[in-house]
């Protein structure tokens, strides 16, 4: 049973809606960050980023401040109206060939702790308690979790009716990524929506592991503070967008090492013939196509890698995975790489052309050797999470990317 909660959204006028609306912080190069906090007003950017109004670099607790200040001042000028009755929110975005159709609701942090919310990703304390702070100071979110739902022809049904009418935004970004927007304000809807949730065993994270468990640490801090806690009150949910698994798209990250650990790539090459069969290619660009097959790129070749099964024992589903295969196998015994989040000597990449960059950093000599991977599929987010288990740090780059400021869910 998940369960689903309509919400007051605080929204931009439609009118400044595709100028509110900002990709993630971090995608943002320095200079284009720049450019947008000075020639758009309206950026959902000057939220989060509070200090440029003072021309200084903020962090800490008094970011956290300012973060609510600005929030505050985006309400007095109009720029965010509150909604005046609980709804759902029915989002399509299309990028490319890729159109996703969902929907932003409040998930219950009681079906996180129940694990019906359902994880694959672990995640760092401090992280958790940083953000749940921040939540707490600045009071709203403005990033939803992104969780899958098994494809559902009932709620697809639902949806596809609301998506024929007039959207409340219907706007293309600089980066041609289009958005629409409906409010789904009928009360029958929205019933029928939860009805069919209410069936469903489990919701999966795709993205958003430390927006769901700050959420949740939140809401444990919060209720051990109120004497009167009910269970509705809204620290008691966190804003998230729910899309059919069908509509999700899944990208390998490739991993770059900056040397061999001591090893000639003779040596190397020697090492790796205990779990792979090895095939040099001549052909240009090479990418694997296959479960347990693996393109390197080392000393101006590419290499297939071919996994030896008879040497390799599969326990479980994390077992199976290509990234912990490529883990167990190579980067922790032979390259002595144990902490894929902190050591230096590795590097991911990700997107359209991530070979190519790949193979242009090891010719410039930052890395010595490159892996590119097959992407992971759903049925293997799943299966990893079903058994509580927990994937290997840039396993997945998931799309669709959310904008924030679209939609805010006050706390």
């Amino acid at each position: 049973m998940a369960l689903i909660q309509p919400f007051k959204a605080i929204r931009p006028t439609p009118d400044k809606a595709a100028f509110v609306a900002s990709r993630s912080y971090e995608e943002y190069s320095k200079e284009e960050l720049k450019s947008v906090l000075k020639y758009n007003p309206f950026s959902f950017l000057h939220i989060i980023n509070p200090g440029f109004k003072f021309h200084k670099s903020i962090s800490g607790k008094e970011r956290f401040k300012l973060v609510h200040n600005r929030y505050m001042e985006f309400l007095e000028d109009n720029i965010f109206l509150k909604d005046n009755k609980p709804c759902f929110y029915l989002y399509e975005i299309t990028k490319g060939d890729l159109t996703t159709l969902g929907f932003f609701c409040a998930c219950s942090v009681s079906d996180y702790r129940k694990d019906v919310i359902k994880k694959h990703e672990d995640t760092i304390q401090r992280r958790e308690k940083l953000f749940a702070d921040y939540l707490n100071t600045v009071g709203f979110n403005a990033e939803p979790v992104l969780m899958t739902y098994s494809d559902d022809s009932n709620v697809s049904s639902i949806l596809e009716k609301e998506a024929v009418k007039r959207p409340d935004y219907d706007f293309t970004t600089p980066d041609k990524v289009s958005h629409k927007l409906w409010k789904v304000e009928d009360a029958k809807v929205i019933a029928s929506l939860q009805r069919s949730f209410d069936k469903m065993d489990a919701l999966y994270i795709a993205d958003g592991h430390h927006r769901s468990a700050s959420s949740n640490l939140l809401s444990e801090k919060m209720r051990t503070k109120n004497p009167s806690h009910s269970g509705d009150e809204s620290y008691n949910f966190f804003m998230a967008y729910l899309i059919p698994e069908s509509n999700i798209k899944i990208y390998e990250f490739n991993r770059m090492v900056k040397n061999l650990n001591g090893y000639s790539k003779e040596e190397f090459l020697i090492q790796l013939d205990t779990y792979f069969r090895i095939e040099k290619k001549d052909d240009g660009l090479y990418k694997p196509t296959r479960k347990h097959h693996f393109s390197m790129y080392l000393d101006g070749d590419f290499y297939s890698l071919y996994l030896r099964k008879r040497v390799y024992e599969f326990t479980d589903a994390l077992s199976e995975l290509d990234t912990q295969i490529l883990y167990k196998t190579i980067l922790e015994p032979i390259l002595g790489i144990s902490d894929l989040r902190n050591d230096k000597r590795i590097a991911y990449g990700y997107g359209k052309h991530n070979v190519l960059k790949m193979k242009d950093g090891i010719d410039k000599g930052e890395f010595a050797v490159g892996f590119s991977l097959v992407p992971i599929n759903m049925n293997e987010i799943k299966a990893i999470a079903d058994a509580g288990l927990v994937m290997p740090p840039k396993s997945t780059y998931i799309e669709p990317k959310l904008r924030s400021g679209l939609t805010i869910y006050e706390l």
